[in-house]
């Protein structure tokens, strides 16, 4: 059918069967005048003008709408409609003078009603300003907040009829805030080589930890508190990754089940922190105290980087509720397909930003320069940052969004890290984005837990993963630490579940276990889930030491998820998205047991290892070539007969690799202009369920090697120190890691 007989269809349908009649808010008048105002900036910036009269200037950009009214909300709910007449490069704007901080506001944007082309104005909508700085309130998704009548019986047009129900009194409103001095901070600006990330949920960090009051936990206030910076700092992480703190709405698949968006991958207000992670209230209140938040790591010497959805909105697909930008531009915010009634879903949430459009890309860059030059973060990592990098439709790497990026004066200078994919057709581009970029690195991810589940087909693509990934980042002068070496993240197993679980058990998201992915790369260790054998629990253990201590002496930057060092457990969850519970929390209890702070003391200790050694932090590329003027290379690999690596075996299956990091001749000067130097070190991995010989390398290679790391002790506290002859046969423990200090 054709869209125009599919239009006359429907409305047919509509006279017949009658759309739900409208329940309006009975408006108050306004005030006899709003002045103009300025169109920039956009969003409620409250000010005191040159003649002294305080008020606030709104300002929103609504393309191709007939007229906007601003909505103040009273504390009892009442609501005022003021039109906003001035309209300046499709900016409706209006200055209203005694508006103050705390306010609560949004707008009803008027326009055709249109689905056919794309056009889905309904100012029976209460719509979310994109630059509130504040939320108060929450969705709840009621039949009322769609644009369209949601329960319509013909579900395949449902998103072509009009709701004329006011949804004003279901959904949460933007609030003024009035911007305080940041000035007082200082950021510790640690160099990305030096870096090491601990990716954190700011709700599930804190909610059952036992020395933050319990009114602080899941909230801004307790991720500064000092109990939890004290474990930051102990472990030896230098930045935090926050799992999105945007404002984010709750899908209504989700709470007709009982359950929440837990995460927060569903972005509504993209300069306002999420409400509900505030202890001091949340009509601005929020926003100070995220900004003491930032405050507070800093003064502890920790980075804030935020994981940020510019990729998509909670406002779904066409069957999606009309929260915000849907309802301002629905064609000039969104990617729509050559039948406009249809989203270009790149991101497999139902909507694509736009953001070829350039109020979009404005939208976008506001929003992160706000957060670093207002709310003191360090650092964004972009969610599926493949599908911002599309022009029209192909990933393009010159594409407007990254093109901003590159030349713009404050985000340029903050650490930007890149989701390298999307789910769309030619979305997986690893090593593919621009300098200034690092990237995670799945391939990283993939190798490391192959070869210590013993599925490498060869220890090709280990080499090139344990030494940052040069086959994928060695190019247009991007450096090892482009590479964000991960073993685990927040979607997937944890780390403990990675050696408890092969398959994955997400029955309580309500799905049929049908969601998450199915190719884990992991192995259990001999018992599905959850064991009272001794043996198995003591090879899981040692598992989890090897998989760490891989990771953190690997080149790059590392990445842990915060409660992997202490054997933090999801029951076999590998998308745990929905569990805002002990599923997703993480159980301070099990520091308590003697095995788990074992194995957080072994985080602690090779980090304090990869911060004293630089070689363990490499600024440049190994070259393989000789460094140093006794013509020994910064980079050799060995085999278990203590002879280098052939052609021929790296093209062969491996258990034992040995690694050789020459601190000689370090690339680059440090600070002071002096050359980098350093301790040499020869890594053994060995993945064998048996116990193996290695042939140290002797001169001119080592004279001897002192023992600093064996994963194969439980108790990591004391260092082995034992003294090993070079040209002396070494017995490798069973799936261990070893690390040894080169003596001259």
């Amino acid at each position: 059918m054709s869209s125009a007989a599919e239009q006359a269809a429907v409305q047919e349908t509509v006279r017949e069967a009658g759309a739900p009649a409208g329940r309006q808010s009975a408006p108050t008048a306004g005030p006899a005048t709003v002045w103009p105002g300025a169109p920039t900036p956009l969003g409620a910036r409250f000010r005191v003008g040159p003649d002294g009269v305080a008020g606030t200037n709104f300002a929103l950009w609504a393309g191709g709408a007939e007229a906007v009214e601003l909505c103040l909300f009273d504390e009892e709910g009442g609501e005022r409609r003021l039109p906003l007449t001035e309209l300046t490069h499709e900016i409706w704007h209006g200055f209203v003078p005694g508006v103050r901080p705390g306010q609560r506001y949004g707008y009803r944007v008027h326009g055709r009603w249109d689905p056919w082309t794309g056009a889905r104005w309904n100012a029976a909508k209460l719509l979310l300003d994109p630059y509130a700085r504040a939320v108060d309130g929450s969705f709840t998704l009621p039949a009322e907040v769609y644009g369209h009548v949601r329960d319509w019986p013909h579900q395949q047009v449902a998103d072509t009829v009009r709701d004329e129900r006011d949804s004003a009194p279901y959904v949460p409103k933007g609030v003024v805030v009035h911007d305080d001095d940041w000035a007082e901070d200082r950021r510790p600006k640690t160099p990305w080589a030096d870096s090491v990330i601990y990716e954190l949920h700011v709700r599930g960090f804190t909610k059952l930890h036992p020395e933050i009051p319990e009114e602080l936990r899941g909230t801004y206030a307790g991720l500064a508190h000092p109990a939890a910076i004290g474990h930051l700092r102990r472990l030896g992480v230098t930045a935090v990754e926050l799992l999105p703190v945007h404002q984010f709405a709750h899908e209504d698949h989700l709470l007709r089940r009982g359950l929440r968006n837990y995460w927060g991958y569903n972005s509504i207000g993209y300069f306002a922190p999420h409400a509900d992670y505030s202890a001091s209230g949340t009509a601005g209140q929020q926003v100070g105290e995220f900004k003491r938040m930032v405050r507070a790591l800093h003064d502890a010497g920790i980075e804030v980087i935020l994981d940020v959805v510019y990729n998509h909105t909670a406002e779904a697909g066409e069957l999606g509720p009309m929260l915000s930008l849907r309802g301002i531009d629905n064609r000039g915010y969104y990617r729509l397909q050559p039948d406009a009634r249809r989203y270009a879903d790149y991101t497999g949430c139902g909507n694509t930003l736009h953001v070829v459009q350039p109020h979009v890309l404005r939208l976008i860059t506001d929003s992160l320069r706000y957060w670093v030059t207002e709310m003191g973060v360090d650092g964004f990592r972009f969610d599926l940052a493949a599908a911002l990098a599309r022009s029209m439709h192909d990933v393009d790497m010159l594409s407007p969004f990254l093109a901003v990026i590159a030349q713009d004066p404050v985000l340029r200078r903050v650490k930007l890290i890149a989701e390298p994919w999307d789910v769309g057709s030619g979305g997986y581009q690893v090593g593919a984005f621009p300098p200034l970029w690092t990237e995670w690195n799945d391939h990283y991810r993939d190798a490391v837990r192959d070869f210590w589940r013993g599925a490498l087909p060869d220890v090709r693509d280990l080499g090139y993963r344990l030494t940052g990934s040069s086959d994928l980042y060695a190019w247009g002068g991007r450096r090892p630490y482009a590479s964000v070496n991960f073993v685990t993240a927040h979607d997937g197993f944890t780390l403990r579940d990675l050696v408890s679980y092969e398959q994955k058990h997400n029955e309580a998201n309500g799905e049929g276990n049908r969601d998450g992915t199915s190719d884990n790369r992991a192995w259990n260790c001999g018992a599905e889930g959850e064991s009272d054998e001794p043996a198995v629990n003591a090879l899981r253990r040692r598992q989890l030491r090897n998989l760490l201590t891989t990771l953190l002496l690997s080149t790059g930057v590392p990445m842990l998820v915060a409660g992997d060092e202490m054997g933090r457990t999801q029951r076999g969850n590998n998308n745990a998205y929905c569990q805002d519970n002990e599923v997703g929390w993480l159980d301070w209890s099990l520091l308590d047991r003697p095995e788990w702070r074992a194995l957080t003391e072994l985080a602690s200790r090779v980090l304090a290892l990869r911060h004293t050694h630089p070689v363990l932090r490499r600024r440049a590329f190994f070259s393989g070539r000789a460094q140093a003027a006794d013509g020994l290379r910064d980079l050799a690999w060995f085999t278990r007969q203590g002879e280098e690596m052939t052609e021929q075996d790296w093209y062969a299956p491996a258990a034992t690799v040995g690694l050789y990091l020459s601190g000689r001749d370090i690339p680059g000067r440090d600070a002071h202009g002096e050359p980098v130097t350093d301790d040499s070190f020869l890594a053994i991995l060995h993945a064998d369920h048996r116990p193996s010989g290695f042939l140290l390398p002797g001169p001119p290679w080592a004279r001897s090697y002192e023992l600093v790391l064996d994963t194969s002790r439980e108790d990591q506290t004391a260092a082995p120190g034992t003294v090993h002859p070079g040209d002396g046969t070494l017995t490798v423990p069973a799936r261990s890691v070893l690390l040894l200090r080169v003596g001259e």
